[in-house]
């Protein structure tokens, strides 16, 4: 999409938001440490109603999530095409998310679609930023579901990470690790037998 029409595109997009605005939503959101400088309460589905009016385009994706709108982020993980995103790309939305919301969005919308998914998803395990970890707990627990087995070293290093991140001070880090764990054991019963020591060995009980 050419600048022009994206720059129209953006304007048409942002008016509509006025439509589906909630404030009890929005407010909800702040509270939780919404860190965009604005956002409109619009509910996910009418977002993705709203997505599919248009076709997905790299250069209104980018436009988009340049806007401190929470609204405008996600929609922006929704239109983004993932044979198209750069790798530059995800590292620069990643260093600015401004919410947990938005990163799950990401991750379920975009990052888990994309080639090098796993290799995203094994850097930021290692990550000392808790969104991070976060947004990688729940890229490998959707990679599981679709079946993607790791390698006995992927398989090493994920339940070591994992391991960490249960003892994490942030209480979403320890339930986007256990999360992914559970996807982790549902795989099969060799899966779920080693799920099983891994926690058991930490100290946890693992049903």
């Amino acid at each position: 999409m050419e600048k022009e029409k994206v720059e129209l595109t953006v304007k048409e997009i942002k008016r509509s938001f006025r439509l589906y605005m909630n404030g009890v939503t929005a407010q909800s959101l702040r509270d939780k440490g919404d860190e965009n400088k604005l956002n409109w309460g619009v509910s996910l589905q009418h977002l993705h109603e709203m997505a599919s009016e248009y076709s997905k385009d790299l250069n209104l994706a980018i436009e988009l999530w340049k806007s401190n709108v929470r609204e405008c982020k996600l929609l922006a993980t929704m239109l983004m095409p993932a044979e198209e995103m750069p790798r530059e790309v995800v590292d620069i939305w990643m260093e600015q998310l401004p919410s947990q919301e938005v990163g799950e969005q990401l991750v379920f919308n975009l990052l888990q679609n994309l080639d090098y998914a796993p290799m995203l998803a094994y850097e930021w395990m290692a990550s000392d930023n808790d969104l991070h970890q976060i947004c990688a707990y729940n890229l490998i627990g959707r990679l599981f579901m679709k079946g993607q087995e790791p390698n006995e070293r992927g398989i090493s290093e994920f339940l070591d990470q994992a391991g960490v991140a249960l003892q994490s001070e942030n209480p979403s880090v320890q339930h986007a690790a256990m999360n992914c764990i559970v996807r982790f054991a549902d795989m099969g019963e060799e899966y779920d037998s080693i799920a099983q020591k891994a926690m058991r060995r930490l100290g946890f009980e693992f049903l």
